[in-house]
């Protein structure tokens, strides 16, 4: 069986837009073509309406959802222990142990649930601190254990029977004290002495243990079958069985059952490495998604830990990625904004290009690999084209943007101004929406040197509902303020049709700084922008230049 490929994350920013979107889905698609790796979509946050739509228009599936980007148990080589059933013995265990050059062993049940863990501490103290002659059978151990752990074989009786009651004597030739040591229900321990064993029986024991590999006499076997009693015969003297014997006991009377201390599969390395600093276990069982064991974790485990490989598309901002990225081992990036925080590692291929949509870039590189473009992929490429452009209204689209979207709209078989409409019309739908998702669905944090603050944009295809959600967005600008513990916030409430936008905005300076830089006045708690429709090309340099000439 071939070694596993890696999986590799293709994901966009938070708060994903169209472009966002389908550009994490045609990029796997053609890296999973061209690369020698496995390549997976994926996203950093809900998706809005619009994208929803088109990506029921081409019946693509939506990425899985990732939170974080830090390493968890899944990415880091587990010891694959399998596990063992609570009714083995001391013995059998402790060979395991041997074989396997481990100190834990899990026990599992059928059902593939942890029941407990026994390590060699545990065995150690059945040998050591067991002084009671009746810690077998309060054990209940099975005859076929005993036999098993004794290197002999059950001769008569029952061997998936279990020694349930009475205690362990070790016989003598005495047969006064015979008759006063020997209960009903004991185990005896005896040897090649047929008065002896005769006795034993009668007296009611329930099992006579044979040393020394003798042949049993035919009245001694006739006895035992008449009077219920387990004959085990084993290789061993009376003075090694009883050192042994209570290594038959199964190892549930002595693992660890309470207080177990497990990881799931997708549990992340740092809070396992916090977990296991507090304790002093040397191994920990791992559980898949639905509980079941899967492997075992220890210390030295994390020590070779791999980092998860991530791509970025539409983004370059450490604000805007998915939360953990700076765990991550960052491979490349394709975007189409300024140049953000992101730090990594390791030179990384990075493909910036001053074009209305990252789709484009996309779409230039499937050209220069030679892949062809699927009508499925066509679609999406074509879809946030339109989208991050306003369908070519937008200062950020360019000649070459409107000419892509008309190769792409051909392979897909659509009509631009149609799709556009639909696009916008279904982005525009907020009625199933609480505030917070619609002011979500397009935000965005930026930096300055003395000053951080958010930008969100809710574009709709007519001003009065643009109105409307204004006055229903006006009272969370301030919570989101304090919650994201910024300096200011900003909402850009776009006209498609207009080809305007009227920003609302709270937070110190907020409103000064914006008036400074457009040189509008404040109506109505907001301000209207004429021709203002692109946030990355039009409101952020002019914001930031403004920022700037107040120091």
């Amino acid at each position: 069986m071939g070694k596993k490929t890696k999986k590799i994350w293709v994901v966009g920013h938070k708060n994903p837009d169209t472009d966002s979107i389908c550009a994490a889905i045609s990029y796997t698609y053609l890296k999973n073509q061209t690369g020698d790796g496995h390549y997976v979509a994926k996203r950093a946050g809900a998706i809005n309406e619009e994208t929803r739509y088109v990506l029921e228009r081409f019946g693509a599936a939506e990425p899985e959802l990732v939170q974080y980007a830090g390493t968890q148990i899944k990415d880091i080589s587990i010891r694959r222990t399998a596990g063992v059933g609570s009714r083995i013995s001391l013995k059998r265990a402790w060979e395991l142990m041997k074989k396997l050059d481990v100190v834990t062993l899990p026990v599992v049940s059928r059902s593939g649930k942890v029941d407990g863990v026994i390590v060699t501490k545990d065995i150690a103290t059945s040998y050591m601190d067991v002084l009671d002659n009746s810690a077998l059978s309060g054990a209940r151990t099975q005859y076929k254990a005993i036999a098993e752990t004794l290197d002999g074989e059950v001769h008569v009786g029952n061997e998936h029977a279990y020694f349930a009651r009475g205690k362990v004597v070790v016989a003598t030739s005495n047969q006064e004290y015979m008759a006063e040591s020997v209960q009903e229900d004991d185990l005896v321990i005896l040897g090649d002495r047929e008065d002896v064993q005769i006795q034993a029986i009668r007296l009611g024991a329930s099992c006579i243990v044979i040393g020394g590999g003798l042949e049993v006499d035919e009245e001694v076997r006739s006895l035992a079958q008449r009077r219920d009693c387990v004959i085990i015969i084993t290789p061993y003297d009376t003075f090694s069985v009883a050192r042994l014997i209570n290594q038959s006991m199964p190892i549930r009377q002595y693992m660890t059952k309470k207080g177990l201390i497990t990881f799931q599969i997708d549990d992340y390395v740092d809070d396992v490495r916090e977990v296991m600093s507090r304790v002093r276990h040397r191994d920990f069982p791992v559980l898949d998604e639905k509980g079941s064991y899967m492997g075992m974790i220890s210390r030295r485990n994390l020590m070779s830990t791999q980092k998860k490989q991530i791509i970025l598309v539409d983004h370059n901002e450490k604000s805007q990625a998915v939360d953990g990225i700076g765990e991550a081992e960052i491979l490349e990036i394709i975007d189409h904004h300024r140049l953000g925080s992101l730090e990594t590692m390791s030179p990384v291929y990075f493909r910036n290009q001053p074009l209305g949509c990252t789709s484009t870039i996309i779409y230039q590189m499937y050209q220069e690999k030679g892949v062809d473009i699927p009508q499925q992929i066509a679609g999406l490429l074509l879809s946030a084209i339109i989208s991050d452009t306003l369908m070519f209204r937008s200062p950020t689209c360019t000649p070459l943007d409107k000419e892509v979207a008309k190769q792409l709209a051909e392979i897909a078989e659509v009509e631009i101004e149609e799709h556009a409409r639909n696009m916008f019309r279904a982005g525009s739908n907020f009625s199933n929406k609480t505030t917070e998702e619609i002011f979500y669905q397009d935000f965005k944090v930026f930096h300055t040197d003395d000053y951080e603050f958010g930008v969100a944009q809710i574009s709709a295809m007519s001003r009065e509902e643009l109105d409307r959600l204004g006055e229903q967005l006006g009272p969370f600008l301030s919570q989101v303020l304090g919650e994201k513990k910024l300096d200011m916030v900003y909402v850009m409430l776009t006209d498609i049709l207009g080809e305007s936008s009227r920003v609302i905005y709270t937070g110190n300076d907020a409103g000064k700084i914006l008036t400074e830089a457009f040189h509008r006045r404040e109506e109505d708690g907001g301000i209207l922008l004429e021709g203002i429709v692109s946030r990355k090309k039009q409101l952020i340099p002019t914001l930031m230049n403004a920022m700037a000439e107040r120091l």
